[in-house]
């Protein structure tokens, strides 16, 4: 059968062959044993529900052999034999150009040139999956296919609950991932009711379907990097031959040597899995590959010396890297962690001590053990960013609960008064109050056509509107509009494009609109030559609250509410979006953040454009009020300026309370 008739097909009417892991997969890390006899049983029952009966004697054994081995039944006999990459728009058999839009961003996440566990179904993080199990996918495809502009397909963690009658304004997909009873969101939980095939966890952009390869982290790294550079060289300093040393290169983590490179810096990146350095390093985003610590303490000293812009991954443990450099004297300007801290106990933090290999068998054998090992390493390597800080290095946590974690395992990361972490989040010292409060985010764009000329078409419409913007902007945003600006002028040659032809910059409400407003007339006139998706990083202005991160320069007590992820999916749900997500659990683990998402498609019509300017209007400013709200001076200016151009938009506004009310109160 072709491509058209397999997706029409859905659950295919003969039962397929068998099918084996591949030899040169990458496999996801054993999950945990953690369901007892009588759920095994359910989590079976659970699986063969999608098939006919009399397949069910085959499939039992299959299915109970797939949960012993991975933890997980991910019904890898289903998966299609095509090839998974986001073909362009045309070639989706659909009756609603929207819903073929989101077809080919789902096959995006899944493309192996984009995901980190394809056969598993997730995309990165080492569990931000897509969906559960492949007959998920193939009867999403399948009702896509057949959906029609007034229906909705309403998708439970991965499980397609169905088609529903609706209306040409209402999203054509609404997706939860996770969606937790508060007491039934703890780290067990997940692997439990994962396992049992019920939830599971969507990362961000990953059970979203907007994950666009590493590009969008690169340009959220580069921003911040460029800014942490800023804040501890000189005016005008250069960050050539400053060192800003990290871990992590597997799924998103693998976009920090080439945002380095950008940034202008020497980038030295720890990664224990030696497939992951080397996939990264064959597709041009690190440099050097390095596997002895005599090496890279040579190599780096070299590139110090010659004021090197370089990238070096070592196939290494971080720790060893923060006790040499320090015992070798060598100045670290930036330091920060990239491993994902939020699954510590399952392949998300490898200890020193023990090979990547070993570290996979105890984390199953010996859970217990494996969790003791990685706390002593978390333990060993804050005292070792201790002792670089206090010759001045300055560490930021990039988001991904290394912080949390350190502090949970007895490392000496807390401040004085043992409420704060000594350290800030990116998002404090940052991207909070330098891009998220004042609205700029990750705005990003997907050309359906899979054509690159689209996309350059796409670049230069982008940089010429920030430029226009930048004619008449306030003072206080010039530098944000000037770093993108250079970012879409050079994202060609940095050649940021993995699977679809996406990209990304961060813009405020004006700019979102005004850029989306300009390719949807592109469209209209036929310069542009396919419809164009809409979206961003749910690490944004207003789509996640997370008190760890995107939430984390939020200081009047709020920051551990959901109100304003929530309002942001339901909002955006009624003003136009093509799709809309919400999701327990991304960068920072399941239980500590509520996150959310969209998509909008632009096809050149009157309608697309309604929509994405009342969309993205409150898509940005839901997030700008409730950080003003929180006396955030930035947004404060921000929400202001908005009000003074957007004369029906009216905000509560806060009056500042003075310290001296304060004194001498009993």
């Amino acid at each position: 059968m072709d491509f058209k008739t397999q997706v029409q097909q859905g659950i295919p009417n003969e039962l397929p062959q068998p099918k084996s892991y591949p030899k040169n997969g990458n496999p996801a890390p054993k999950r945990r044993d953690i369901l007892n006899h009588e759920e095994k049983i359910l989590a079976i029952r659970n699986a063969l529900r999608y098939f006919p009966k009399d397949w069910h004697k085959e499939l039992v054994h299959e299915f109970a052999a797939e949960l012993i081995k991975f933890g997980r039944i991910y019904m890898l006999r289903f998966k299609p034999d095509y090839k998974m990459y986001a073909r362009p728009i045309h070639e989706y058999p659909a009756k609603s150009q929207q819903a073929a839009g989101i077809m080919l961003m789902i096959q995006n996440n899944l493309d192996p040139a984009v995901a980190q566990h394809p056969e598993e179904l997730i995309t990165y993080g080492g569990n931000g999956a897509v969906f559960q199990n492949w007959a998920q996918y193939l009867l999403t495809m399948k009702y896509l296919s057949e959906m029609t502009d007034e229906q909705t397909l309403h998708s439970y963690s991965g499980h397609p609950m169905g088609l529903f009658p609706s209306s040409k304004e209402a999203p054509r997909v609404v997706v939860t991932n996770g969606m937790m009873i508060p007491n039934y969101s703890k780290p067990d939980d997940w692997e439990k009711y994962n396992a049992l095939g019920v939830t599971q966890y969507g990362q961000m952009t990953a059970g979203s379907y907007m994950y666009i390869g590493p590009q969008g982290i690169v340009h959220g790294t580069t921003i911040t990097v460029m800014n942490a550079f800023r804040k501890v060289l000189n005016k005008g300093e250069s960050p050539e031959g400053k060192i800003f040393l990290t871990a992590g290169l597997g799924g998103m983590s693998g976009a920090q040597p080439k945002a380095g490179n950008i940034a202008k810096c020497i980038t030295i990146c720890a990664e224990v899995n030696s497939a992951a350095a080397k996939k990264r390093h064959e597709q041009g985003w690190v440099d050097v590959l390095i596997d002895q610590i005599d090496l890279l303490v040579k190599r780096t000293k070299k590139a110090v010396l010659q004021n090197e812009i370089v990238s070096i991954a070592y196939i290494g443990n971080i720790v060893e890297v923060w006790e040499r450099f320090y015992e070798e004297e060598i100045y670290i300007h930036l330091g920060s962690d990239q491993t994902s801290l939020h699954n510590p106990w399952a392949g998300g933090y490898y200890p020193d001590g023990l090979s990547y290999e070993e570290s996979n068998i105890l984390m199953v054998e010996n859970p217990n053990q494996f969790k003791v090992k990685v706390q002593e390493s978390l333990r060993r390597q804050v005292t070792a960013i201790n002792n670089h800080c206090s010759k001045g290095t300055y560490f930021f946590d990039y988001g991904n609960a290394f912080l949390l974690e350190a502090s949970r395992a007895g490392g000496a990361v807390m401040a004085e008064n043992n409420i704060d972490f000594k350290y800030p989040s990116y998002v404090q010292d940052i991207l909070g109050p330098m891009c998220f409060d004042y609205g700029f985010g990750p705005f990003r764009w997907v050309c359906t056509s899979g054509n690159p000329k689209d996309l350059s078409k796409t670049d230069d419409i982008a940089a010429e509107i920030m430029k226009e913007i930048k004619k008449t902007a306030p003072n206080e945003i010039q530098q944000q509009l000037q770093d993108n600006i250079t970012w879409i002028e050079e994202a060609e040659q940095n050649k940021l494009v993995v699977g679809s032809q996406a990209r990304i910059l961060y813009a405020d409400a004006e700019g979102r609109a005004k850029i989306a407003e300009a390719f949807n007339h592109a469209i209209a006139t036929g310069e542009i030559s396919s419809p164009v998706v809409l979206g961003r990083d749910h690490h944004d202005v207003s789509g996640t609250d997370s008190p760890y991160r995107e939430t984390s320069n939020i200081y009047d007590g709020s920051k551990f509410t959901a109100d304003m992820a929530m309002h942001n999916v339901i909002g955006d749900s009624f003003r136009g979006a093509t799709w809309v997500s919400i999701h327990n659990g991304g960068g920072v683990g399941w239980g500590e953040v509520i996150n959310g998402g969209f998509g909008l498609l632009l096809d050149g019509s009157k309608e697309a454009e309604n929509r994405l300017k009342n969309m993205l209007f409150y898509d940005v400013n839901n997030g700008i009020a409730r950080r003003s709200w929180a006396r955030n001076e930035e947004a404060l200016f921000a929400i202001k300026r908005e009000m003074e151009r957007s004369k029906n938009l009216k905000v509560t506004l806060p009056n500042i309370v003075d310290d001296e009310v304060f004194e001498n109160l009993i």
